[in-house]
C-alpha cells in the first residue's frame, strides 16, 4: 500500500528537496529548501546544506560564526505563514476551527471558493487524503498560480485529490453530492443558491468573513434561502503565555481578530427549517422589517 501524498516528506532523515526550518537562539525562524552543494547564509555566518542532508530531524548545526541553529521540518502552520502570498492567508487558528467545526473527514468531497494563497487548501487536502475530492475555485488567475505553487511545494508535487478552477463559483460550479462547502470570499451570499443545490442533505456550509456587516448579511441570506438550519457564528483569539521561572504571565501581544466563521447544515429537500423561538432584541431591525421572507414566505 503506497503512502499518502506528502507523507514521505514528513519523516526520516533530511533529503534533498526537503523544506527545513531553522530556529536561532532568539527563536527566529528561517525556512529554505535543501539543495546539494549549496550554502545557507545569515548575518551570523553560513553552513553547507550537505551538513543536514542525511541528518536526522532535530539536529543542531553551527554557522562559521559559531551560532547554533535547530533544524526541523516546518509544520504546516509554520509553512503557510512563511510561504509566498498573493492574497492574505487563512491563519492556522482559523484553519483548525474549519477542519473541526466543518467536520472535514478522510474521503470527503469538498468545494472551496476563494483559494487565495493556498493555505486552507493545504489543510483541507491533508485532512481529506488521496481518496477525497477538493474542488477549489479562484476568480483571479494570479492568485490561483501562487496557490498551486504553494500547495505543490508542500506536498512535493500535484495532489491527486485537488482540482483548481479559475472563475466564479456561482458561474462554474458543476459538482454534485458535495459533503462540505467552504466559502472564503467577499460576498458568500452570492453563492448560496448554487451551493445549496450541490450539498447533500446534512452537508455543512462554512463561511469565513472579515467584517460584521458581511457576517450579518451572510446569516440573513442563509435564513432567507430556507434550506439550512439556523447558522452558528463565532470568532477565536489566541493569547500565548510567557513562562520563565516564576514569571508566568500573558504575552503582551496576541493573535486577535482575523475573521468570523459561521456554519450551517443543509436540510433535506422540501423541509422547512423549524421556527426560531428566540425573539430579536428590540431595535435589532428597522420599523419596516417584516422578516427575511416577507415578500411571500413566512417570516421567522
Amino acid at each position: 500500500m503506497s503512502e499518502p501524498t506528502g507523507a514521505a516528506r514528513r519523516r526520516g532523515p533530511f533529503k534533498v528537496g526537503d523544506q527545513v526550518q531553522l530556529t536561532d537562539p532568539k527563536g527566529r525562524h528561517y525556512t529554505f529548501t535543501l539543495e546539494a552543494g549549496k550554502n545557507f547564509h545569515t548575518h551570523k555566518g553560513s553552513f553547507p546544506h550537505d551538513e543536514l542532508i542525511g541528518a536526522p530531524e532535530g539536529s543542531v548545526v553551527r554557522t562559521t560564526g559559531n551560532v547554533a541553529y535547530l533544524a526541523l521540518r516546518p509544520l504546516l502552520p509554520d509553512y503557510v505563514l512563511s510561504m509566498p502570498r498573493g492574497a492574505a492567508v487563512v491563519y492556522p487558528k482559523d484553519a483548525g476551527q474549519i477542519l473541526a467545526f466543518a467536520d472535514i473527514f478522510p474521503g470527503a468531497r469538498v468545494v472551496e471558493a476563494g483559494v487565495g494563497s493556498g493555505s486552507l487548501s493545504s489543510f483541507l487536502l491533508r485532512a481529506i487524503g488521496d481518496q477525497g475530492m477538493l474542488h477549489s475555485y479562484e476568480r483571479r488567475e494570479d492568485f490561483a498560480e501562487i496557490a498551486q505553487a504553494n500547495v505543490e511545494r508542500y506536498f512535493g508535487g500535484p495532489h491527486p485529490a485537488w482540482q483548481l478552477t479559475v472563475g466564479d463559483l456561482q458561474d462554474n460550479l458543476s459538482d454534485a453530492d458535495v459533503d462540505r462547502v467552504i466559502l472564503d470570499m467577499l460576498a458568500p451570499w452570492e453563492c448560496l443558491e448554487a451551493v445549496s443545490k450541490a450539498l447533500v442533505p446534512g452537508g455543512i456550509l462554512c463561511c469565513y468573513v472579515a467584517t460584521t456587516t458581511q457576517l450579518a448579511r451572510t446569516v440573513e441570506s442563509i435564513r432567507e434561502i430556507g434550506c439550512f438550519n439556523e447558522p452558528s457564528a463565532w470568532e477565536s483569539m489566541i493569547r500565548n503565555w510567557h513562562i520563565e521561572g516564576l514569571a508566568v504571565r500573558p504575552d503582551h501581544r496576541m493573535i486577535g481578530h482575523t475573521g468570523f466563521l459561521l456554519t450551517a447544515r443543509r436540510l433535506a429537500d422540501g423541509v422547512e427549517p423549524p421556527m426560531r423561538r428566540r425573539r430579536p432584541a428590540k431595535g435589532a431591525y428597522g420599523e419596516d422589517y417584516a422578516g427575511p421572507n416577507a415578500d411571500g414566505g413566512s417570516g421567522r
